[in-house]
């Protein structure tokens, strides 16, 4: 089997699209691979650190502003989708995937004209133009909220939920070893901060400036600043209960060590949070297009799975945080609503709908 995956940009795109190779490569060890990504985004990285070839188009987004990048966007697709059909010519993929993110729309546009068996995994709760446009020619789309047949065809819809990392499985049982691996005081609560894979400004600015507020409200924080703002935001280790990091390799452990979680809303974060099952405050980026952040929260807020702080009103974290850490009732209640929702073997159902589709492409 020859496999074409096509995601990036986004930490949230591109660890589906890894999720996804890894699980048809468990099933199919002799299956080849492919990637295709924006040339100079962090898929270039990390999908050859998990041992994957990838190849890089000349492409970016149309930004909502008017911008020197806009100007060349035409310029920019032409190449994308010339080098795509070079790329899919040469390889002869038997089934191609698409993961969202700048690249996966030449490459899904390419292969659906070729009649290849072609997937979309959608993993917003309000999908961008690019599958919107897609979705009319790809043959199944796997999606992780109800209601997307507003944007979909109905008929090529899966509910399978994002995949995620599997470790997180195991979370529950893990939270001894995580206070441990983070030298926290087991006597303390602990809040979890976290702002997405490169950090969040408005969220360490929020942060930074609560800390009074927290350390009177009895809890330690494990806080992810992102690579951006660590150097801006590490003197913080010197107080007592406080520590950032970059970046939080075992994330596995800092969920399992948390009691209350900050975090943006990009789709993977909340599909990790859904199976971690902690009572969880989010703060959705208002800068992503079509406002997606906002709308996967509001997704989880309308069924009481979930508190939510628009940028725009983060004056009331402390009034909103003091109330959950004071409210035992509302902490449980969000707990079991958030684990409701948990779609823990997704990846499998995605691979399981490719079989599918080069099944009935053969036939």
């Amino acid at each position: 089997m020859k496999v074409l995956i096509s995601g990036g940009g986004t930490g949230g795109h591109i660890y589906p699209a890894i999720a996804i190779a890894n699980e048809i490569k468990k099933r199919y060890p002799s299956a080849e691979f492919l990637f295709v990504g924006a040339q100079d985004r962090m898929e270039m990285e990390k999908v050859p650190s998990a041992g994957y070839k990838i190849k890089g188009l000349w492409i970016s987004g149309i930004q909502r502003k008017l911008t020197v990048d806009n100007l060349s966007f035409p310029l920019k697709l032409l190449s994308s989708v010339w080098k795509s059909k070079k790329i899919v010519k040469e390889f002869q993929p038997d089934v191609v995937v698409g993961t969202g993110g700048f690249a996966s729309g030449p490459v899904l546009y390419v292969a659906s004209n070729k009649n290849i068996p072609s997937l979309i995994q959608e993993q917003n709760s309000y999908p961008g133009i690019t599958n919107k446009l897609l979705s009319k020619k790809a043959n199944s789309i796997c999606v992780a909220y109800d209601g997307l047949d507003r944007f979909f065809p109905k008929e090529k819809i899966t509910k399978t939920g994002n995949p995620v990392r599997q470790n997180l499985l195991t979370v529950d049982s893990k939270r001894d070893a995580g206070i441990d691996f983070f030298n926290l005081d087991p006597n303390k609560k602990t809040l979890l901060v976290i702002g997405g894979s490169l950090g969040a400004r408005a969220v360490n600015k929020l942060i930074a400036e609560s800390l009074e507020f927290l350390d009177e409200s009895g809890v330690q924080i494990i806080w992810q600043t992102g690579k951006f703002y660590i150097d801006e935001y590490k003197k913080y280790n010197a107080k007592d209960g406080v520590q950032t990091h970059a970046f939080l390799a075992e994330m596995d452990l800092a969920y399992a060590a948390a009691d209350f979680i900050i975090s943006r809303a990009g789709a993977s974060s909340i599909s990790e949070l859904c199976i971690v099952g902690k009572p969880t405050v989010f703060i959705p980026s208002p800068n992503v297009s079509e406002d997606h952040q906002t709308k996967n929260a509001l997704a989880l807020v309308h069924e009481n799975a979930a508190l939510m702080i628009k940028e725009s009103n983060i004056s009331s974290f402390e009034t909103v945080f003091e109330e959950l850490i004071k409210d035992e009732e509302l902490q449980k209640r969000l707990t079991e609503n958030i684990k409701s929702l948990a779609l823990p073997n997704a990846t499998e159902t995605i691979v399981n709908e490719l079989e599918r589709i080069i099944e009935l492409k053969k036939n």
